[in-house]
């Protein structure tokens, strides 16, 4: 039986650990497979650390256990890219650690590449979460991507992936780039699947994210058709403040056809600004494109990694 890493990053999430790492060891202790639970602190301001350091003492028949401590919070693509590297099993799942993953449906995925598959995807085919915020945003942008990617997927934005060594191997991880793993993956032909996840609301601490999401989801169909044809972060930045003045750009325009129409008044100062803003503000989404460009480059040449460690914690299996 081929050995399983399971990564996991973890944010302040001190109320939920006990839970989840109980309910972890309760699915994998079913399972006839040797497991390495690979336990990402990524920069937590509460008690996640000790708790996570606490918890892997023990020691548990076929499963062994390290905590990876981030110096500070670098994000969740930072936190899997660590998990990926420090991961020794030939399968290596990856999941969120505030219990809407369900560890009872790792065995699932490891099903899937037993099969022969070389990537699998949880896909939230039932989701309860706010449709304005959280749904609606990901369903347009889940279809636009595999739209321009090609990867026929449902949903992108799970972190809930099994992968075959070798297919993480040859992928580096940086900016916002975890969620593009698949469209990354099917690039150099690796084989991929979607199967049905539950999808279930939080049920202590705070969501990490917020309305802010909504923007990402917009700025990452970007960076995808960008990425696809050229082959991460500045576009958030520069991509958020572009799209404001654009749209501001184009409500402005809008009121002076109105106020012509219908009041016949003279704006064309007014109009001759509107356009000049609309002019700044694509000329800012391009240069979040370039600096994406000069990102992935700079990272490809170099190597260096997105992270820097403090500690490392590790538990053998009795």
């Amino acid at each position: 039986m081929r050995k399983v890493s399971i990564v996991v990053p973890f944010y302040n999430e001190e109320e939920i650990l006990p839970q989840f790492h109980a309910e972890m060891l309760r699915a994998l202790s079913s399972l006839d497979r040797t497991f390495e639970l690979i336990y990402i602190n990524d920069g937590s301001r509460d008690q996640t650390g000790h708790i996570l350091h606490e918890l892997v003492k023990q020691s548990h028949q076929n499963i062994s256990c390290q905590v990876i401590d981030f110096r500070k919070n670098y994000g969740q693509t930072a936190a899997l890219q660590a998990g990926f590297d420090h991961a020794s099993g030939e399968i290596i799942i990856a999941m969120d650690g505030d219990m809407q993953h369900l560890p009872s449906e790792i065995h699932l995925f490891i099903h899937k590449i037993d099969e022969g598959y070389d990537l699998v995807s949880g896909w939230r085919a039932n989701r309860i979460d706010n449709f304005w915020l959280r749904r609606l945003p990901s369903l347009i942008a889940n279809r636009m991507m595999a739209k321009l990617s090609g990867v026929m997927l449902q949903d992108f934005g799970t972190t809930f992936k099994a992968y075959r060594r070798e297919v993480v191997q040859e992928i580096n991880l940086y900016g916002e780039l975890h969620r593009f793993i698949p469209v990354l993956a099917a690039e150099r032909g690796a084989s991929i699947c979607e199967i049905p996840i539950t999808n279930t609301l939080r049920k202590t601490g705070q969501s990490k994210y917020g309305i802010t999401r909504t923007f990402r989801v917009f700025f990452d169909v970007i960076t995808l058709a960008f990425l696809s044809r050229f082959g991460t972060r500045p576009m958030h930045v520069l991509g958020l403040a572009g799209a404001l003045l654009m749209l501001t750009s184009a409500t402005l325009i809008a009121y002076i056809i109105a106020d012509y129409l219908l009041f016949n008044s003279d704006l064309r100062g007014t109009l001759q600004i509107a356009v000049m803003i609309f002019l700044f503000g694509s000329q800012l989404v391009a240069t979040g494109l370039v600096l994406e460009l000069l990102v992935r480059v700079g990272h490809e040449a170099t190597g260096k990694k997105i992270y820097t460690i403090r500690h490392i914690t590790r538990s053998e299996p009795t």
